[in-house]
């Protein structure tokens, strides 16, 4: 894995020095010392903007000799370098603030014996350089102490780890690190910990879930898969009186006997109705989610269907909103006109309780994001073995669906965003927002009082497909 590393207040210690500097020089000023105590290093003190630009462009050269290593940073580097991953230090020192950047950092590198895979200058000022630089070179961690920088990293779905500095602690969305002992404990542990995973899916509803399911049993290297919760659904042209619970059910444990899981037992029937039509029962699944979520320090709720289930369990036990995170396909994106038509924010009630809940939530849009996951038969044909039983299953169901409901050629498989985003939030664009209100119209209206959720607003559709159709086996496959 590559892990890209910023120099400045990541390894080096450069508002220290900075700030001696600072210190030193405001006493041949105005002598009046920190004026403005939780402003960065060069807002701290009471000079006027032309004194601190002066100072700090005549000054920086000689004080950056100065700077020295972070405690335990080339211990900790090194460490992390023996655990297999390529270090790519990328520091924002292309700025003409040097005269020869490039020499004085390779220098500086040497002489303190930090040890590097490569070195990529970039000119600070241009805060989305970095996150570039990270998905062109495939880098999946990047440890910085700027907030911009990190949260523009972060919304490309980049691990972003930010230095705990003065001028960032206002930031609460990303992971936060205090020293290189805590940075190699994250790195060591990486990816090494399963998701403890509840599927919550309408898997009768369309002939997406089946594909999700398949695609989160194929990925387990990831998954520790908890529980598949049952929930609801209606629509015009599958209508059951118990909303579908019994016709998924048992489409899930088709789909887990196909892939060689007969014996799983953990496929729980959910609600038969939705909370705005007055549905408030208690259910196996609601049940279960509480008692999971109670257990684990960190539950993940896959949401590929209405969000009734989670919401009744949230409602009777408010605790467990502390203990998920929910990763939901529901709703369209916030510039389409209305939510009415789509499947999955139909229990309107639901999604309001889990906006309320100020529960970790990612929301993935079907038309505008989802929708771009659009595929044919042909494609499904050409690119999994039909000779597997689960795959002429999947493609079957597929072609059942688009012929009898839709009656076109492409339709998107939706729901294998939910897990594709687990596997890999590199494939996907994200952004934060607050957490809208939901008027009588199913439509989205901004709430700058609220809280925040993340909304994903791009996703690669080449990249999931190609994993999706390496791990249910391609036609290349014998």
């Amino acid at each position: 894995m590559r892990i890209g590393v910023d120099i400045d207040n990541v390894i080096s210690n450069f508002d220290e020095v900075l700030l001696k500097a600072y210190m030193e020089h405001d006493k041949s000023l105005r002598n009046k010392g920190i004026v403005h105590k939780d402003a960065v290093v060069r807002r701290k003190f009471d000079w006027t903007e032309e004194e601190e630009e002066s100072f700090y462009h005549n000054n920086l050269e000689r004080i950056a000799a100065d700077f020295e290593p972070i405690e335990g940073a080339s211990k900790y580097i090194k460490m992390i370098r023996n655990l297999g991953h390529e270090i790519y230090i990328i520091s924002g020192r292309d700025n003409g603030e040097y005269s020869r950047p490039y020499e004085m950092t390779e220098k500086w590198l040497k002489k303190y014996d930090i040890e590097y895979d490569k070195l990529i200058l970039t000119n600070a000022y241009n805060t989305h350089e970095k996150a570039d630089i990270c998905l062109k070179n495939n880098i999946k961690i990047l440890i910085d102490d700027s907030q911009r920088t990190c949260m523009d990293a972060y919304y490309f779905g980049i691990d972003a780890l930010i230095m705990d500095m003065p001028h960032n602690r206002n930031n609460t969305v990303l992971t936060r690190v205090h020293n290189w002992q805590e940075i190699y404990e994250y790195v060591k542990n990486y990816r090494k910990k399963k998701y403890k995973v509840i599927l919550d899916t309408d898997t009768f509803n369309e002939s997406d879930d089946q594909f999700a399911l398949a695609y989160m049993f194929k990925s387990q290297d990831i998954f520790d898969i908890e529980a598949i919760t049952i929930a609801p659904f209606r629509n015009k042209e599958r209508f059951y009186e118990d909303s579908g619970i019994e016709k998924s059910y048992a489409e899930a444990r088709k789909i887990c006997d196909l892939l060689g899981y007969k014996d799983f037992d953990k496929i729980y029937k959910g609600s038969t109705n939705y909370i705005m039509n007055g549905y408030d029962e208690v259910n196996d699944a609601v049940e279960k989610i509480i008692e999971i979520a109670l257990r684990n320090d960190k539950t993940y709720i896959l949401g590929i269907a209405a969000i009734t289930n989670v919401a009744l369990a949230i409602k009777r036990e408010p605790r467990i909103v502390e203990k998920l995170e929910i990763i939901w396909l529901g709703g369209h994106t916030p510039i389409y006109p209305n939510n009415l038509n789509e499947a999955n924010f139909r229990d309107v009630d639901a999604v309001r309780i889990i906006f309320e809940s100020k529960v970790k939530l990612t929301v993935i849009p079907c038309k505008g994001v989802a929708s771009n996951l659009e595929t044919t038969l042909f494609e499904l044909r050409a690119n999994m073995n039909e000779s597997k039983e689960l795959n002429k299953y999947l493609i079957d169901g597929f072609e059942r669906y688009i012929n009898t409901y839709r009656h076109e050629q492409r339709w998107p498989v939706w729901d294998i965003a939910v897990i594709a985003y687990m596997i890999n939030p590199m494939w996907f664009v994200r952004k934060n927002m607050k957490v809208p209100n939901i008027n009588r119209d199913y439509a989205y209206e901004e709430n700058e009082d609220s809280h925040e959720m993340t909304v994903i607003t791009y996703l690669s559709s080449n990249k999931i497909y190609k994993d999706l159709f390496e791990k249910l086996g391609g036609n290349d496959e014998a």
